[in-house]
């Protein structure tokens, strides 16, 4: 398990944009995205200022709709909150991972059929490139895919768990928890840490998650707000690699 501390996970985006997943940034300032046909997360300083927030403006677009997954300040005047649910992190502490027989490594060629799962199933963001981020594994019952998980966030030390879906068809056969412990499996051998977040109402999850060896490390919450339009800078909309 690694020894590396906490602290990454405060600013997960953060920490993986400026670290194992670097390839995949998008900068401007000190504003990282990944592409956005790769993950909705985004990631600000841990106190953005008044630049910082223009420069989000100016690389999301005016008028666009920005996810700001974990932020707990006020957003400047201008901005407005669209969405907003509570959430939850938990990190490993004491899984009893094991790999799976049947599960079967998914990438680009399984991509249509990840999508049609997750509009099914709606385990949260899935977008057309997210597969390239970690191991996604899959079940399939007669060569049709009925359930998955995957990696998403790679902060130093640590990797997400993400995208735990089932076909309605299939739930109450344990398939997401070998799964999980699949995915696990593989993020421990690599010498890291498992962790996930998922909603503060979704009590069934945390239980599960709970009695399979994950413990609650912190109260988070997933919003959105939609940027001022047109910029009140006048800066080019145009991402900065």
């Amino acid at each position: 398990m690694s020894t590396v501390g906490q602290a990454v996970l405060d600013n997960p985006a953060l920490a993986s944009l400026t670290g194992p997943h670097a390839h995949f940034a998008e900068r401007r300032g000190r504003v990282l995205r990944y592409p956005v046909d790769v993950s909705p997360w985004l990631a600000l300083p841990d106190e953005p200022d008044a630049d910082d927030w223009a420069d989000l403006a100016a690389l999301a677009g005016p008028g666009a709709e920005v996810p700001l997954p974990g932020f707990r300040g006020e957003v400047p005047d201008g901005w407005e909150i669209t969405f907003r649910i509570d959430g939850v992190q938990l990190v490993d502490d004491g899984l009893a991972t094991a790999p799976d027989a049947e599960a079967v490594r998914l990438g680009p060629a399984d991509v249509p059929e990840m999508l049609d799962l997750v509009e099914r199933t709606r385990p949260g963001p899935f977008l057309p490139r997210t597969v390239e981020l970690g191991t996604y594994l899959g079940i399939r019952r007669e060569g049709t895919l009925v359930a998955m998980a995957g990696e998403r966030l790679h902060p130093p030390g640590w990797t997400e768990i993400s995208a735990v879906c089932t076909d309605p068809a299939f739930r109450g056969e344990g398939l997401a928890t070998r799964l999980i412990l699949a995915v696990a499996h593989g993020i421990r051998q690599r010498g890291e840490t498992p962790f996930l977040h998922t909603s503060a109402e979704n009590t069934g999850a945390i239980r599960l998650y709970e009695s399979l060896g994950f413990r609650l490390r912190r109260r988070t919450a997933f919003l959105a707000a939609r940027a001022p339009a047109p910029l009140a800078d006048g800066r080019e909309a145009v991402p900065v690699a």
